[in-house]
């Protein structure tokens, strides 16, 4: 049990949550400002579920590796000389030195500081000076293994070693993405855009998870997409957002030759935004980063045919970034300050029974999840 959380906690922060979203509040404002319930987030929510860390091209050759940060764990993922993907906390055994920087490709991993070595399946081989050392034995010390899997052309890691496999719990949105995306594995990385948001990491998703604010903050979506089509179905783990592309002209960008003519995007439990713009084929990969009760580290990684992008891409990405994500961090950004007020602790969940994109049945879904996790943690 948490000693952060107790049924008493549990029981605040469910009141007014119902399993309808025709009857249902949202999460209570405490969840998005109290740094115990941020501190619940990354015990409970993000140490617990399955992390995006990259494209497989970048861990396809045998010593290729990739370092990531996951609830403030250091974590590296490395192809082994046999091709077996493996993943550890990146953290020497002697004095806890962090191993392996970045990404690259290697042999072996050394630690910067006393130079331990281990092989890339963890094992230790080498510890200088050792020799005299009693009841010594480098065989008998092997890096932490973490959970890894490949998953739509794409890495997860997991640091509970008891979660179920990514490909059995998401149940069928791995068909769904082959389906809409199926050369997701062929495509390359091209573009990364960042952004640091002063606004919890939930109420990111919460925007993400709805469109029923795009007709008043998104004018210039609202052409890009034909939103009469827009349909929003939640599932166990994830939701999908589909919509057919926008038949007029329209101010976002020139979708008039694209080949892609379908939105359509993911979002996998906690904060993972799988996203398939009208275009050309490509993969956009949104990755929602905790970074304190009131701050969000944001990276949107674009996937294409090729590294390059061409006019039309770059048109794309610039859309994404000097207009769309400027009006979505604009409205997190004064929710948080809102939430941060005595004025507000909950509002009432607008649904449409029919699952359209103007509506926030998502956003429950998402809240009731986050409510599972907490009553998970209390016992």
């Amino acid at each position: 049990m948490s000693e952060i959380l107790s049924k008493k906690d549990l029981e605040a922060i469910s009141v007014g949550y119902d399993e309808s979203p025709n009857r249902s509040l949202s999460l209570n404002a405490d969840a998005y400002t109290k740094p115990e319930w941020f501190k619940a987030d990354l015990e409970q929510i993000f140490a617990k579920t399955w992390q995006w860390v990259c494209h497989v091209e970048k861990l396809r050759e045998p010593g290729s590796f990739v370092t990531i940060d996951i609830a403030g764990h250091p974590i590296a993922v490395v192809r082994d000389r046999e091709g077996v993907l493996r993943a550890f906390y990146n953290v020497c055994k002697h004095r806890a030195h962090e191993l392996l920087s970045g990404e690259g490709n290697t042999t072996r991993i050394m630690c910067p500081y006393h130079a331990w070595v281990y092989k890339l399946d963890g094992q230790l081989v080498r510890a200088p000076h050792t020799e005299n050392l009693e009841d010594f034995n480098a065989k008998d010390i092997c890096l932490d293994s973490v959970l890894v899997e490949e998953f739509c052309g794409f890495i997860y890691v997991n640091l509970d070693s008891k979660a179920q496999s990514l490909v059995e719990m998401s149940g069928d949105l791995a068909t769904e993405i082959k389906h809409w995306a199926p050369d997701i594995e062929e495509l390359t990385f091209a573009h990364r855009l960042t952004y640091d948001i002063k606004s919890n990491w939930k109420n990111v998703v919460d925007n993400f998870l709805e469109c029923y604010h795009c007709p008043t903050a998104h004018k210039d979506f609202c052409e890009l997409v034909d939103m009469d089509t827009y349909k929003v179905t939640t599932h166990g783990v994830y939701s999908s957002h589909m919509a057919d592309a926008g038949n007029t002209e329209n101010s976002a960008y020139d979708v008039s030759n694209a080949t892609v003519r379908t939105h359509a995007v993911w979002w996998l439990w906690p904060n993972i935004c799988i996203m398939r713009y009208p275009g050309r084929s490509s993969m956009i990969i949104l990755n929602i980063i905790p970074a304190g009760p009131d701050r969000t580290l944001e990276t949107y990684d674009f996937f294409l045919e090729e590294e390059t992008p061409n006019e039309a891409e770059l048109d794309t990405i610039r859309y994404l970034d000097e207009v769309l994500q400027v009006e979505d961090i604009s409205l997190v950004e004064s929710v948080q300050r809102g939430m941060n007020t005595p004025a507000f602790s909950q509002g009432r969940i607008v649904n449409d029974p029919e699952g359209s994109g103007k509506s926030e049945h998502a956003v429950h879904h998402f809240h009731g999840l986050v409510l599972d996790a907490y009553a998970r943690a209390t016992g």
